[in-house]
């Protein structure tokens, strides 16, 4: 009886985590495709989009995901945000070797970016659902 209401409850914080990354991919993209239109290379645009992404995520996250696993306790809250921002290294170190390998091998940026965002949402959700938000 109870195990159905738990993988509701999981369901639901999946799709929140989903809404969460939506709005950060839009703060992500939006700022990549802007810095690409001004003449930032592709790499370090991918790197500045995500980085801002970032931000926009631990807001969303802690507020609107997991808001009953964020640490109270300040030391805790802080060894959390770490952990967030190791999470988001993560996913940015994956997101700017996607988009340099895509575009060493002529693919265009844009393509290796939505690959990039597939590789790292999938990293990026379990390390936070199992490591940082525990």
């Amino acid at each position: 009886m109870m195990q159905p209401m738990i993988d509701r409850l999981r369901r639901m914080m999946l799709l929140r985590y989903l809404f969460a990354s939506v709005g950060a991919l839009a703060v992500d993209m939006g700022s990549f495709l802007a810095l690409l239109a001004v003449g930032m290379a592709p790499v370090l645009a991918s790197a500045a989009g995500y980085s801002l992404g970032i931000v926009a995520h631990w807001l969303l996250s802690s507020r609107a995901v997991f808001v009953d696993s964020v640490a109270e306790e300040r030391g805790a809250r802080t060894r959390q945000k770490a952990l967030f921002v190791g999470s988001a290294l993560v996913g940015l170190a994956l997101t700017t070797l996607i988009v340099g390998i895509g575009t060493a091998l002529g693919v265009d940026s844009r393509l290796s970016k939505v690959i990039a965002i597939v590789v790292s949402f999938t990293a990026t959700w379990l390390l936070r659902k199992r490591i940082v938000f525990q």
